[in-house]
């Protein structure tokens, strides 16, 4: 038997991000959560991310009864799952390196954008599962129309955003809050 893990919303602006487990054998499939507050500050520069990762796998494992001995796990080459890579290693987990696509990507890429959609308001058309530069834009545009209020939302860790994004989100602000003051 075989368990397909993936991950959604780890390089994402905002939001909490996910990890995925499919048992391909019977289509089971769960899914768990990595608060946006484990991106950002120290929680970032400790790697929390990495290592949350790490204990949410084996909770995910175990959930799905997985046998070490006779089943093996396609994991998403993502640096999310260094910290798992190297757990699977000491512990003898049969693993392999996957681009996960199908039934896990997009259930997983769903569950980020219901998150997005019902927990954080984001009620954009563009808003797809499909992940890139095209969400990156809705989301950091959503940031920008109400920054002070969504700045919580960003997982502020990411360097980019400190040394150039938020400036840009905060410009953009100052515009848009300009326009509908003269309507």
């Amino acid at each position: 038997m075989t368990i397909e893990i993936d991950d959604s919303g780890t390089g994402d602006l905002v939001g909490d991000a996910f990890i995925g487990f499919l048992r391909q054998e019977t289509g089971e499939m769960l899914f768990k959560a990595l608060s946006v507050e484990l991106f950002k500050g120290d929680n970032w520069k400790n790697k929390e991310p990495y290592k949350m990762t790490v204990d949410l796998v084996k909770e995910g494992l175990k959930e799905l009864n997985f046998d070490k001995k006779n089943e093996k796990v396609l994991i998403c080459r993502g640096n999310i799952f260094d910290q798992v890579r190297q757990y699977f290693d000491d512990i003898g987990i049969n693993h392999e390196p996957a681009i996960i696509e199908g039934k896990l990507q997009d259930a997983v890429e769903g569950r980020l954008v219901k998150h997005l959609r019902n927990d954080l308001g984001i009620r954009s058309r563009k808003l797809t599962i499909k992940s890139g530069a095209k969400r990156y834009f809705v989301l950091f545009n959503w940031v920008s129309r109400n920054f002070y209020n969504r700045e919580k939302y960003v997982k502020s860790g990411f360097k980019k955003w400190n040394n150039h994004w938020r400036d840009v989100a905060i410009e953009n602000y100052e515009k848009f809050k300009e326009t509908r003051n003269y309507k």
